[in-house]
């Protein structure tokens, strides 16, 4: 019986949107931090090594959630 709203498959999905979201997010960080733009009323700093850790995590989740979703 076919599962009108697709349950098996949201879990890859999430997966998906999750590492799209970090991969789009960071690198939008990454590109206004470059311009030299900063965010209006923000106290804190730019760390470019965690922007680039969650940049990769979200690569990888990304693939993998791509995989299980198209597979």
């Amino acid at each position: 019986m076919d599962d009108i709203f697709g349950l098996e498959s949201l879990f890859p999905e999430v997966v998906l949107a999750i590492g799209l979201a970090m991969v789009l997010g960071n690198g939008l960080a990454i590109f206004k931090n470059r311009r030299g733009e900063r965010p209006r009323g923000v106290e804190g700093e730019f760390r470019p090594g965690r922007a680039w850790f969650l940049g990769a995590v979200g690569v990888i989740l990304a693939v993998w959630g791509g995989a299980s979703v198209f597979s």
